[in-house]
């Protein structure tokens, strides 16, 4: 898409896992601590058609994958515990907490639109509340009950939208993610959205972003009309 094709937008909302926190390393160690107990490997293939899903659905479906000889509630019971020693440790992605300063500081209203539920979110964010502070909201989709169907369904992102103070149209949304399930939900949604994948993410699963980069550092606000990175 060329520059003139990208459009104006007033309001953000952003991912949080592998966007904002490296976390996506983290749930990969997580799986294959109990995956690998069954001599069983959760690979990026496997994360790659998981990522966005809310935490029960997550649990279920790499179960049903890695055909795991436990229920899904023995898996939700052993993860819970490897997530409270590995989430805390939970590092900023590069160029996140610029761009939300930078956004906040030019009254651009912002919201977090994860997957996470109360308890995760506040494991991974404890060492950075002060960033995760500047939003204007937040929806946490693992606990909200207004959120209905996970990723790639628009629920998270619109319910994100309707929260704001304005409520404005979803089209004056741009959303960031980087996992493939979110980008579907904000193109579901009628929103734009600029894609960060991992690396190391099959390319096969990236499909029509509206922009894709390979950092938050190399956004450019000023792409869809947003104020521009004092030099």
């Amino acid at each position: 898409m060329s520059r003139n094709e990208y459009k104006n937008v007033t309001h953000c909302i952003f991912d949080m896992d592998g966007l904002l926190l490296n976390t996506e390393h983290l749930y990969s160690e997580a799986f294959n601590r109990i995956s690998n107990r069954y001599g069983k490997e959760f690979t990026w293939e496997h994360k790659a058609k998981t990522m966005g899903f809310k935490s029960s659905a997550v649990a279920h479906a790499v179960v049903e994958m890695l055909s795991l000889p436990i229920s899904k509630e023995e898996f939700e019971n052993q993860i819970v515990k490897i997530y409270q020693e590995l989430f805390p440790t939970a590092d900023l992605m590069p160029g996140a907490e610029r761009l939300l300063r930078h956004l906040s500081q030019n009254n651009i209203p912002i919201a977090l639109a994860t997957s996470s539920n109360k308890e995760n979110f506040e494991l991974k964010t404890q060492r950075w509340t002060n960033v995760f502070d500047l939003f204007d909201h937040k929806v946490l989709g693992g606990s909200d009950p207004e959120v209905v169907n996970g990723k790639p369904a628009p629920d998270i992102f619109l319910v994100a939208a309707q929260r704001f103070s304005d409520n404005p149209d979803p089209s004056m949304c741009l959303v960031f993610e980087d996992a493939p399930n979110g980008v579907k939900a904000a193109l579901n949604a009628g929103m734009q959205v600029v894609m960060v994948p991992d690396p190391m993410l099959p390319k096969h699963y990236i499909e029509n972003p509206t922009l894709i980069i390979n950092s938050l550092e190399e956004f450019q606000p000023q792409l869809f009309g947003l104020p521009p990175y004092n030099i």
